[in-house]
């Protein structure tokens, strides 16, 4: 016990003094103050049942600053009028001529729903002859400069990919809760400073603001090279970093998600969506991952409450360093710095989450996303397609 507790404290203590991954840091830099980089861009909205966010996210998309800018969203078979208040929104801004709204085909055999929408955008952007296509979400709001400064850093770092890991909303308890920690596993599993690596096979990008040359995505075979990740986003940095893309992702606060999660059950169904397909399919990995959690973030709690004077003090400094590197991510999304210290509860909550998707892939329920169910039956990588559930 005090061996195992000695090298989780040096390890927490190096990570704080050391590590990088819990910095919020690269920072998403100031766009010159010049009209450059005028290239087109076409952006391609995903947007199924969403007609409550766009009036809060479609309209700063619209009021983008980069002059050659058009926007496609793909309406994929709404049934809240998402397509109708689309062009309503560009209609009252007076920008109708930027706005092409398309409807998905229906959802063939061995794709994902909105890779199969991204896919409908991506195709009509190589038409409009885009030089760069920005993947973005229905439910991110970006700052009207923000696609100045993506163009910017793609151009100053000369990257094929820039990508921005949205601010996730955190206004209620459980949100306060667990979104922070959900950023910070990410940053954690997906390092920053190593996908920008160009000697390392790290590779990460944030699905709610991707900008991506269009050569690049051309030469990958578009969005039909990841026709069947759960993990679109992620996916489409590791195709696009295997080709020889060079690959940016780093933090921006004008780039922000509208969606709420008012409930602990949301944010479990978010977590649980795609838990498991992160850990390939793998019962051997979840276990692994259970009990390293357990080891990281509550032996340390364990040794404060129950351990003797050393252990305990050990305990205190591993729990220390840990909140340590906790705490700018919760500054970053707005939370009351005691929320730093709940982080082996947040951690314990996403063991059960992980634990909850391999449980439910296993009872046959699967992948669930926009109300449509999917079966995937191998691991991903393997070539296996995620095909549509009939049950759903």
């Amino acid at each position: 016990m005090s061996f195992l507790l000695a090298v989780l404290v040096a390890l927490w203590v190096g990570y704080a003094c050391f590590g990088r991954r819990w910095r919020i840091e690269p920072r998403l830099g100031v766009a010159p103050p010049r009209v450059a980089f005028a290239e087109p861009v076409v952006a391609v909205v995903p947007a199924r049942n969403e007609a409550a966010e766009l009036p809060r996210t479609l309209a700063a998309l619209l009021g983008q600053t980069h002059a050659d800018l058009h926007v496609v969203l793909v309406d994929d078979h709404s049934d809240d009028g998402t397509a109708e208040v689309a062009r309503r929104i560009a209609d009252e801004r007076g920008t109708p001529e930027r706005l092409t709204v398309l409807a998905a085909p229906d959802l063939p055999p061995g794709w994902i729903g909105k890779v199969w929408a991204q896919h409908q955008g991506v195709t009509h952007a190589q038409t409009r002859g885009a030089r760069w296509v920005w993947l973005t979400d229905a439910d991110v709001r970006h700052d009207v400069d923000v696609l100045e400064r993506l163009l910017a850093t793609a151009y100053r770092e000369t990257r094929d990919l820039v990508s921005i890991m949205a601010r996730l909303r955190c206004a209620n308890v459980f949100e306060k809760l667990l979104i922070p920690a959900f950023t910070y596993f990410f940053a954690t599993v997906y390092s920053f400073h190593r996908t920008r690596d160009d000697r390392t096979r790290d590779a990460g990008a944030a699905g709610g603001c991707v900008l991506v040359r269009a050569a690049l995505l051309e030469r990958v075979g578009g969005m039909a090279a990841i026709r069947d990740a759960v993990i679109d986003d992620c996916t489409l940095a590791r195709v696009c970093k295997d080709a020889g893309g060079r690959l940016w992702l780093g933090y921006h606060a004008g780039v922000e998600s509208t969606r709420g999660y008012p409930t602990l059950g949301a944010i479990w169904n978010m977590v649980a969506r795609s838990a498991y397909t992160q850990l390939r399919y793998n019962p051997l990995i979840v276990a692994g991952v259970v009990a390293g959690l357990a080891y990281v973030f509550l032996l340390p709690v364990g040794a404060i409450i129950l351990g003797p004077g050393a252990l305990r003090v050990m305990g205190l400094v591993a729990y220390a360093a840990m909140v340590w590197t906790y705490r700018p991510m919760v500054a970053h999304l707005g939370c009351e710095p005691a929320w730093a210290f709940a982080l082996p509860l947040s951690a314990t909550l996403y063991a059960a989450m992980t634990v909850s998707s391999a449980w439910r892939h296993h009872r046959g329920t699967g992948v669930v996303w926009k109300g449509r169910a999917y079966r995937v039956t191998r691991a991903p990588g393997t070539g296996a397609a995620a095909e549509p559930d009939a049950r759903a």
